[in-house]
Formats: structure tokens, sequence, C-alpha cells
């Protein structure tokens, strides 16, 4: 059968295997958290979180609720960790608390919330337990430190409080201490560092209160890599994950990463235009020559950001050729000169670097941003193709 695709997004498996098995044995002991929000960065949660766990990856973080009740949908069973830390003012915590999602909670609002719900789903399952308590499903919570993000995490004046409820709730069998977290905002190491320190501060204050935590997590993808002394007892990592490089000047290479996306277009139509012809909205590439035009059909829509029009190449039968004039919605043009193309023929706007092609940092460096970006902004209406 011929393969009449227009755009496609490919993602390798395998090279999304071997970074996890390269990154569980890099931040070994610590456990390694495989983040898969935002549909795993758009490369697809399900798929790839079954991936991770038959990678061994017991830990995986979803973001919201509704991702991790899709993973568990899917198969993924409750020796699973799926870990969830936004949620709706109003969320409804009860098919978490039946799901065994590990919840990170901020305020003393959110943990009641969860609290009830564990009562909720205690008197359905055994409606003769008297409060619940005799029914085994605690509610699995991390308590959130905020140690400078200034995003989630209780706040130095919230901390006590938010420990001391969670030592009672513990206690009356409504919820289980798994985890302490926080976040680092990587502005700077000394910052870091001192971030480091106020998370082991709030620790050593919750454990005077009667805490006891299970695991301790702090960094991300970037101070993963370069700080070993922050791993604690487990890593998040998201971008290192896929292969997306998350320092400057750093190379998926250079970590010993591969990028797992491979975002490709088949050439649409082909013209030949007059030097001082002017292509796409508002002219604002002319021609310098004679020369072929090729239009490949992605477009800021699927995710081509409209700043690409300035020095970002694409690959095309092993050379490399120029984004010229606006990015439109749907499509782009490239200027090929006088080499022989065809309608048909394979684009390839970033991929892993071994055919020549922009890998996605280099595509994010050239359009202003980082690989993250680039890869969850590829569109719903580019299909992906899992390899292995």
């Amino acid at each position: 059968m011929t393969d009449t695709y227009l755009r496609r997004a490919t993602v390798d498996l395998e090279a999304y295997r071997a970074n996890l098995t390269h990154l569980q044995r890099l931040v070994a002991p610590a456990e390694l958290m495989a983040v898969v929000k935002a549909d795993a960065y758009g490369h697809g949660a399900t798929t790839l979180a079954a991936v991770a766990v038959d990678a061994g990856v017991r830990w995986l973080g979803t973001l919201e609720l509704q991702n991790a009740h899709e993973l568990r949908a899917s198969g993924i069973g409750d020796g699973i960790a799926l870990f969830a830390w936004q949620y709706s003012p109003h969320e409804s915590f009860e098919r978490a608390v039946s799901e065994k999602i590990d919840l990170g909670l901020s305020t003393l609002a959110q943990l009641e919330r969860v609290a009830l719900a564990v009562v909720s789903v205690a008197d359905a399952l055994a409606p003769d337990a008297v409060g619940g308590a005799a029914v085994d499903v605690p509610a699995l919570v991390h308590l959130n430190v905020d140690t400078g993000l200034h995003r989630d995490g209780a706040s130095a004046d919230e901390w006590e409080a938010l420990v001391t409820r969670a030592v009672e709730l513990e206690r009356a069998g409504l919820l289980r201490l798994r985890g302490v977290y926080s976040h680092l905002a990587e502005a700077s190491d000394e910052e870091d560092t001192e971030s480091a320190g106020l998370l082991a501060a709030a620790i050593e204050r919750a454990e005077e209160l009667g805490a006891a935590f299970e695991v301790r997590h702090l960094t991300a993808s970037s101070a993963g890599m370069e700080r070993p002394e922050l791993r604690l007892d487990l890593v998040r990592m998201g971008s290192n994950t896929y292969g997306i490089p998350v320092t400057d000047g750093v190379s998926a290479a250079d970590r010993g990463l591969v990028p797992v996306m491979t975002l490709t277009a088949r050439i649409a139509r082909v013209k030949r235009i007059a030097a001082g012809t002017g292509v796409s909205y508002d002219y604002t590439y002319r021609a310098p020559r004679d020369t072929t035009i090729a239009l490949v059909p992605v477009g800021y829509a699927d995710g081509v950001s409209r700043r690409a029009q300035n020095g970002v190449t694409v690959a095309l039968r092993g050379k490399r050729y120029p984004i010229v004039g606006r990015v439109a919605m749907d499509q782009f043009l490239i200027d090929v000169g006088d080499d022989p193309v065809e309608v048909g023929d394979v684009v390839t706007l970033f991929g892993p670097g071994t055919a020549g092609e922009l890998t996605v940092g280099e595509w994010a460096d050239l359009v202003g941003t980082i690989g993250e970006e680039i890869c969850t902004s590829v569109g719903a209406r580019v299909p992906r193709a899992y390899v292995s």
C-alpha cells in the first residue's frame, strides 16, 4: 500500500526505552519518576507509559488526575505509582483514592477534601465501618513545600499547620504520608542549594511534629543530571526521557540521550518562480534568483513557529533547505534552488540528527524557545506513528 500521509510525528519507542534505562542507572540509588504529563510531552502518554513500566520504571508523573485515571484505565495497575499534583479548586478525589493515585498536596483545603474523599470511598465499600477507618483505602499523600519557585507548595507560615493536620489524618487511618517534595527554580546553583536547605529544614520540622515520609524528591531533568547530591530518593524527569536537552549548549548526545520524536511531512506542491517573486503572506521573502520553491504542508497549527522563517532549515534528499516567507497555519515554503524535488518527497523538520536534520534542541534554539515547547506544540492533527 502506498503511504499517503501529509504530515507525521514518528515516536521511537526504543530510543525512549534506552533513555529511561540510561537515566535509571544515572540517578541510582534514587529512583526515576518518568513524567508523562501533557500527553507525554506530545509523544502519547498511554503508549509511552506502558514502555516505561516495561523498562522497570515504578513512578509516573501525570500532573492532572484525569491523566492518571486514563493510565489506570489503560491497564497500569496500582503497583505503579501515578503522581498528580495540579487540581481544580473543587476537585473530587474519590476516584483518585480508589485508584491509589499519589497526590501532591499544598494546602489545608486540599488535605481536607482528600480526607472527605477517603471517608466517602470507605463508606461506599463498607457502609458499616465506623468513619471508614476499618477499610484499607488511605490516600497516598505527598506534602509540597515552597522552597522558592513560588508556584505550588506550602509557604513557611503554612507548613506546620499542614503537617500537623496530615499527621492527625494519618493517625486516624485516612491517609499515608508517602512523600515530601519541592521543585527547584534552577536560576543558579547557589539558589538551588538554598532551596534544598529549605526543604531539609521543612522535613526536619515535620519529623518533629510526628511525620515520617517514605520518599523525598526535589530535582527534575536539569538538576537531576547536574546535582547528584540533590537527587534524594526520587528524581522527576520528563525532558531528558524524550531526549530533549535542558541545559544551554548541551545536546542530547552529550547527555547520552536520543531524541524520541521525528517530525516529517511530504512535499505537496513544487513551483518554479522568477527572481524577485514574493512568496507567502506579506512577501517577507523575495526570490534573489530564478529558483524552485516547494510547499511543505505543516504550519503553526501543527506547532511550527512563525519565527521559523528566520534561519530554520529542513532536511530533504540529504540536504538542508531554508524555510522562506511567512509560516502559515497549514504550510510553509522552502527554497530548493535548482535541485530536483518532487511532490511526495519527505521533508524532515527535526529528528535524532543522524541523517543531517536538525534536532529538536537545535530547532528550538533557532526559534528562541525550548525543545519541550516544540514537542508539546505538535498539533493533534499530526498523527503519531510508533516504531520500535
